[in-house]
Parts: C-alpha cells; sequence; structure tokens
C-alpha cells in the first residue's frame, strides 16, 4: 500500500485483526454484488469504502421513484438509469480507488457462471427465489463463499454459505428449490427502509471478513432480524448429505 492508502484505510490497519496485510487482502479482492437495490446498496458502499479492490455490480432494473426511499446508491436525478451504471457512479465518489465494473444485464446460466467464477466472493442482494437459487448453484460449481441476505416488512434475515469448507450447507440445503413458496416483494408487501440498511451491512461485515480471513463468520448459521421488536434471532444450519446441489461435494475430512 502506498501512503494515501495507508491514511485511507489506517482504521482497518489499526485493527491487530486486520492490520496491513488484512487489508491487502480486501484491496487484491474481487466481489461480486448481485442486485444494486435495498440490499446491494449499503453491501456495496461498504465493500467499496472498505477498499475492496474489484467490484461487479449487477443488476438489470432500472432507477425508480419509489426505491429511493431505502436505495441509498441511487439519487432523485438518476430515475430512470440503470442501477448497475448509478452505483457505479456513486461509488466512484466514494472511492476512486476501487475498479467497479456495471452489468446491466441479468446473470443467468453461462454469465453467471463466468462472473462466479472470477471472483473471490459472492453477495446475494436479489429478491427472487430463482435468482438466488442460481446463484447458489454456481457458487457450489466454483467452490465460492456466498454471502445472501434478505429482507421484506420488518423481517430480514442474513446468512453465509462457505462453500470452501467440505461441511458447509449451501443455500438449497436451507431453502429447498421446487417447494411451493410464496414469492413477496417489497413493491406489494412493503419494506422498512432501515431494515435493508442493517441487512445489508450485515452482509458486508461478513464479506470483507472472510476476505480478509478475520473472525467466525455466520457458515452454518442463519441470523433473523425483527425489526419492529429490534430483536435477533440464530438457527444452526447443517449441511444436507443428500441435497441435490452441492450432496456430492466431499463430505468433512476425518
Amino acid at each position: 500500500m502506498n501512503d494515501e492508502q495507508l491514511l485511507r484505510y489506517s482504521r482497518h490497519v489499526l485493527l491487530d485483526e486486520i492490520g496491513i496485510e488484512g487489508q491487502q487482502r480486501l484491496l487484491e479482492a474481487r466481489a461480486l454484488i448481485v442486485g444494486a437495490g435495498g440490499l446491494g446498496s449499503p453491501a456495496a458502499f461498504y465493500l467499496a469504502s472498505a477498499g475492496v479492490g474489484n467490484l461487479v455490480l449487477a443488476d438489470d432494473d432500472t432507477v425508480d421513484l419509489t426505491n429511493l426511499q431505502r436505495q441509498i446508491l441511487h439519487t432523485t436525478d438518476r430515475v430512470g438509469r440503470y442501477k448497475a451504471e448509478s452505483g457505479k457512479q456513486t461509488l466512484a465518489a466514494i472511492n476512486p480507488e476501487v475498479a467497479v465494473q456495471a452489468l446491466t444485464q441479468r446473470l443467468m446460466d453461462e454469465a453467471l457462471d463466468a462472473q462466479v467464477a472470477a471472483v473471490d466472493i459472492v453477495l446475494d442482494c436479489t429478491d427472487n427465489f430463482a435468482t438466488r437459487h442460481a446463484i447458489n448453484r454456481a457458487c457450489v460449481r466454483h467452490r465460492k463463499p456466498l454471502v445472501s441476505g434478505a429482507a421484506i416488512r420488518f423481517d430480514g434475515q442474513v446468512g453465509v454459505f462457505d462453500l470452501r469448507r467440505d461441511d458447509a450447507p449451501c443455500y438449497h440445503c436451507l431453502f429447498p428449490d421446487g417447494e411451493d413458496v410464496d414469492e413477496v416483494n417489497c413493491a406489494t408487501m412493503g419494506v422498512f427502509a432501515p431494515l435493508v440498511g442493517i441487512v445489508g451491512s450485515t452482509e458486508a461485515a461478513e464479506a470483507i471478513k472472510l476476505v480478509a480471513g478475520i473472525g467466525t463468520s455466520l457458515s452454518g448459521r442463519l441470523l433473523m432480524l425483527d425489526a419492529l421488536a429490534m430483536k435477533w434471532h440464530e438457527v444452526r444450519v447443517g449441511r444436507d448429505a443428500g441435497c441435490p446441489v452441492c450432496g456430492q461435494r466431499p463430505g468433512r475430512s476425518p
């Protein structure tokens, strides 16, 4: 790191758990953030400000006036622009050192697979089960750690699926695909604005810890928040040996 970087990231460098080596790992890392809305906004903010050197921000949607109540990457004068491009502009103002690639497309199939293969960590900041499961399958194939968040009304959740580990569950182990699940979204159900900030920031914290190699991640745990009562709950999540997505991975070494 040069002198300017040492100054910019000095509050991280002062932390014994991160220090210069951990900050250097952040600078060299590449993260994929799928979704530049309510969750992706705070997640991207903190990854960029923390110095994660390469960010891929993927979202095929455009900024709408109704987004501005919570999607803090965007501003009123950008209504109608692609969220990924608006997000890139905001992140450049926060930290021009960070290389941000804006993808204005829905990542699926080969395109999603290629992006997951090229990064160190993936943050799922989407709002539908089909995309979440597609992201999970790609992360399982390439054994990339996945940080997943969700928020609706006053309820949020965050989980980490560290697929580098043989004993780690995948998203499908917890939320099997193909079951009868009612899709819910903010447009019909509403969402408490600060909730997405809390969940997205927690996703960023978990991603930074994983990249820097510090602390204990949420792998194997699901953290749930009732923001109306401001109560956190945690449940343990085990790997499903019969999972059709990750069941073929080796088990825990003896």
